[in-house]
């Protein structure tokens, strides 16, 4: 492939997530995006973003080479994370317009793959049916899977378009707050998607692959024990991880468990400065080694 064509373009909203008390205005980056540029660049790919955001500032914690596409907005996505023994509470200040099929350039329409990130219902369906087919498409769907009160406060809701989006998507990665705990909200989207990851915070994740058969088998992958400082992008970090290592070695087993130290080392520092490097993952895996069979 000629190497002016794009990598892996990863779309969605850059977000400024509050620290501390609001009137404080104290903020860091954060996004699906923008975790997944940092751990795309720290693995030695050359990532793109489609975005959104008011000023070029607000994605100045990117890495300096990273190719943006920074599209027109009055906002910039705004998320304060509260986190207690009872899980997430979230809370949604400001969001983006959409993101549109249209809006995306030429030049980034034939990526060797690509991940779907929203954050606030901000990718329109079509934006998933724009690759050609040996394009890698991924999707972390949780920003279709949300909506927010006059507050801010998110809550969770059903997926409407997800019969739209899934014929076009290869890998689904999602989480158990995604889906309340329930595997069963899981089943009929396995009618689209032929590999579902689920990840499970401190027990690792688990592997949904579907066989030609039709048949889904699941494995189990181990968690790496962290002592944790901030959890905030963990669920992304671990999305790009295995994205990068599955596409390198089309296992989705090795991907997952890849992915699960990736995202474990992530959550021992704040914000972006936690994602580890690529030697950093393997020499654990080396010296951590786990039988993966499905």
């Amino acid at each position: 492939m000629a190497t002016d064509e794009a990598d892996i373009l990863l779309i969605g909203a850059v977000t400024r997530d509050i620290l501390g008390p609001r009137e404080e205005n104290v903020f860091c980056q954060g996004g699906t995006v923008s975790f997944a540029a940092a751990v795309a660049r720290g693995l030695g790919r050359r990532p793109s973003i489609i975005t959104r955001a008011s000023s070029p500032d607000d994605l100045s914690e990117l890495p300096p080479d990273v190719d943006i596409c920074l599209l027109p907005s009055d906002v910039t996505t705004t998320f304060a994370n509260i986190y207690t023994d009872e899980g997430r509470t979230q809370y949604v200040y400001a969001a983006i317009e959409p993101i549109h099929a249209r809006d995306i350039p030429p030049r980034l329409r034939t990526p060797r793959a690509v991940l779907l990130g929203p954050l606030v219902q901000e990718i329109t369906p079509d934006v998933a049916a724009s690759f050609r087919d040996d394009t890698l498409v991924a999707a972390v769907p949780q920003g279709w899977m949300r909506s927010w009160d006059e507050t801010g406060l998110v809550r969770h809701v059903e997926w409407e378009n997800a019969d739209e989006i899934l014929p076009h998507v290869d890998v689904l990665i999602l989480s158990l707050e995604d889906i309340n705990n329930e595997i069963s909200r899981l089943f009929p989207w396995f009618e689209y998607v032929p590999l579902i990851i689920l990840t499970e915070y401190r027990d690792g994740s688990t592997v949904f692959q579907r066989t030609p058969a039709g048949a889904v088998k699941m494995f189990r992958t181990p968690p790496r024990p962290a002592q944790e400082v901030d959890p905030t992008g963990a669920g992304d970090i671990f999305a790009t991880a295995f994205l990068i290592r599955y596409q390198e070695t089309g296992d989705p087993l090795i991907a997952a468990r890849f992915a699960n130290v990736a995202a474990s080392m992530s959550v021992e520092a704040v914000g972006l400065s936690g994602i580890p490097s690529r030697g950093e993952v393997l020499d654990y895996m080396a010296a951590h080694p786990f039988p993966l069979t499905i």
